[in-house]
């Protein structure tokens, strides 16, 4: 889990393993070998490097990743904003570290927090490019992938994020965490697209995606979902700079 990586090795722990997707700090990963991906892992290879304890994430790993896990494992379920503190207080508690309950109480802060009123799409937080200026959205759908076309609902981390920074308003109800959208969804002209960097490379393809939206940006999909260390950071000094 890329965030989690991130986390831990900022908190000091020992990672011996990660998956190719933890890319953070790059110094640092270099260093760790690859055992796998978010979905499949090499379990062969996690023995060989002798593992206290595997790390997971619900919203990342299978199940059947963690019931063939040979090893003492821990799974994190981050579901929003609010959510981040008690799990990490939770893994900081299983790894007795200070550093991570630290992290954790920077979370409740940060949760603690106002959002802030209502956005001003220019000052999108996370915004990498526009690729068809805003026209006075009242809805915004964030997409994930394409092939099929998949957005976030309000009951994921990203949609609190988006909350929290002011555009809770402009969430659509969907009922799914990652609904499928038809592309006549994607023609809204009530609706500005937020296209992630991740996990689909939407940034890529920005000359492509030109005139594909009516609105439309890039946005920096690490802001919106690495939520560990990374996001904290970037949220906390987003929150700082736009709070009156």
């Amino acid at each position: 889990m890329p965030s989690l990586t991130e986390t831990l090795l900022e908190a000091g722990a020992q990672l011996v393993g990660r998956t190719r997707f933890c890319i953070h700090p790059a110094g640092q990963v270099k260093r760790i070998p690859i055992v796998g991906g978010t979905k499949q892992v090499n379990w062969q290879r996690v023995a060989e490097l002798k593992p206290d304890l595997v790390v997971m994430d619900k919203e990342e790993n299978t199940k059947e990743m963690a019931d063939a896990c040979p090893h003492p494992w821990h799974a994190t379920h981050v579901t929003s904003v609010d959510s981040v503190a008690p799990e990490l207080a939770a893994l900081a508690d299983t790894l007795a570290s200070q550093a991570l309950r630290r992290q954790a109480e920077a979370w409740r802060r940060l949760a603690a927090q106002p959002a802030l009123p209502a956005p001003r799409f220019e000052q999108l937080p996370g915004l990498l490019e526009l690729l068809a200026p805003p026209k006075n959205p009242t809805r915004i759908e964030y997409l994930i992938w394409r092939d099929p076309w998949m957005a976030i609902g309000p009951q994921t981390f990203i949609a609190s994020v988006l909350a929290k920074t002011g555009f809770a308003d402009y969430l659509p109800p969907h009922k799914e965490p990652y609904p499928t959208l038809a592309d006549a969804a994607l023609q809204r002209e009530d609706t500005f697209y937020l296209l992630s960097s991740e996990p689909y490379p939407f940034p890529r393809q920005a000359k492509a995606l030109r005139g594909k939206f009516p609105q439309a940006a890039l946005v920096d999909g690490e802001f919106f979902s690495w939520f560990g260390a990374r996001t904290q950071a970037h949220l906390s000094a987003y929150l700082a700079k736009a709070l009156p």
